[in-house]
């Protein structure tokens, strides 16, 4: 599967796209056409909602915390029928690209706020909680789902992370999906959407600042799976600690979402 086949080139929702396909060392592939993730769908067309509507999807996660869903909450289609989960309260005080440009004078210290993030985010008493959802559903079955959050690049690239560790995809190829931020989808309008908030919030950030808070970076991740090696000496370990995400649960996700 390449890249550019599991991309949907939306409208209004970016970064829309399958983060399945991938070999696993379990044996078997991940499943296509069956694990979505994106960004938020508040800008959606109504072209966006019949193409999302013709993926099945029976769950959506929303990583989103309370404020965020309520300023943006998404467009649904007459017909959508999906399980929408989310957990109340908040997941960020702010999105991630949002709250590191509180920090960002430049394009080097937007990218050190980040990577600061990054650091804690394993372990953010507000996350957690919507992790463990995401997992818990994602352990019920094996319908077409999507994750997503704001940017669909920070929350949501962490998730799906985790689990495609679960399903036994190679870390190269965990970094290349989470990378795929970068290219996925009209790159230009998610940076103007993006760019519309940070300054309506913060005044003139430049736009390499912008570029750098509304992208990814391999040191982002690596930043994230340092500290869980520091706390838990594995990503398995952090999932049953942490995300009560056991060693039962990992085989049952793989039951569900690998297909030989």
């Amino acid at each position: 599967m390449s890249d550019s086949d599991r991309i949907l080139r939306l409208e209004g929702v970016h970064n829309f796209r399958d983060y399945g396909g991938y070999a696993s060392k379990h044996g078997g592939r991940v499943r296509q056409r069956v694990l979505w993730r994106s960004a938020q769908h508040a800008e959606a067309s109504d072209a966006d909602l019949a193409a999302i509507d013709a993926l099945g999807l029976a769950t959506v996660i929303d990583l989103r915390g309370d404020s965020e869903r309520a300023s943006g909450p998404c467009r649904r289609s007459p017909g959508f029928a999906a399980r929408v989960v989310f957990h109340p309260g908040e997941t960020a005080g702010l999105a991630p690209h949002m709250e590191a440009a509180k920090d960002a004078l430049d394009a080097d210290s937007a990218h050190r706020a980040l990577r600061g993030y990054y650091r804690h985010l394993p372990h953010r008493e507000n996350l957690v909680p919507v992790l463990r959802s995401y997992f818990a559903a994602m352990g019920e079955g094996g319908q077409p789902s999507l994750v997503h959050c704001v940017a669909g690049k920070d929350r949501t690239g962490f998730a799906v992370a985790m689990l495609q560790h679960i399903l036994g995809v190679h870390p190269d190829e965990i970094l290349a999906d989470y990378l795929l931020t970068n290219l996925a989808g009209n790159i230009e309008a998610r940076i103007d959407q993006g760019a519309a908030h940070i300054r309506a919030r913060y005044g003139p950030v430049d736009d390499a600042t912008v570029r750098t808070l509304m992208g990814v970076d391999a040191a982002f991740l690596t930043e994230s799976l340092q500290a869980i090696a520091d706390r838990h000496g594995s990503i398995d370990a952090y999932l049953d600690e942490i995300l009560g995400v056991d060693s039962a649960a990992r085989d049952r996700l793989r039951s569900l979402y690998l297909a030989s």
